[in-house]
C-alpha cells in the first residue's frame, strides 16, 4: 500500500459495486472482477486525495484483490467502516441536499445501479 505523507483529503470508497463487477450475488470466498475503468479513475483521484477502501469483506482479501489488479498504489488503507473522510464513493447511498421530503422519497424508490 502506498504510505502518503502529504496531507492529502480522504475519500472512502466502496470496493463492491464501485470497483468490480459486482451485480448483489455475494460470494465471501469470491471478489468479482475489476470494473472497466476502475483503475484510471483511483489513478486519477489519487493525484489529489488519499484513498482507502471500505468493504464488509475481509480485509486480506480486499488487499488481494487489489494487488492483482495492480490498484494497491493508489490506496493507503482498508476499512470495514466507514472512516471520516472527505467524501464517500459508494453504490448505496443517498446524498442528502437539504430535503427530507426528496430524501424519503429517493429511499422509497432506491435501488442500486446495478438493478
Amino acid at each position: 500500500m502506498n504510505n502518503n505523507t502529504n496531507k492529502k483529503k480522504i475519500i472512502l470508497i466502496d470496493l463492491d459495486g464501485v470497483l468490480n463487477n459486482y451485480n448483489g450475488d455475494y460470494k465471501e470466498e469470491y471478489i468479482p472482477s475489476i470494473k472497466n475503468g476502475a483503475k484510471e479513475f483511483l489513478e486519477k483521484l489519487s493525484e489529489n486525495f488519499e484513498l482507502k477502501i471500505f468493504s464488509a469483506r475481509q480485509a486480506f482479501l480486499v488487499k488481494n484483490w487489489l494487488k492483482e489488479n495492480r490498484l494497491d498504489r493508489y490506496i493507503t488503507g482498508i476499512t470495514d467502516h466507514k472512516e471520516p473522510a472527505f467524501l464517500y464513493i459508494d453504490d448505496r447511498c443517498i446524498c442528502f441536499e437539504g430535503n427530507y421530503q426528496s430524501v424519503l422519497s429517493r429511499i422509497n424508490n432506491f435501488s442500486p445501479w446495478y438493478k
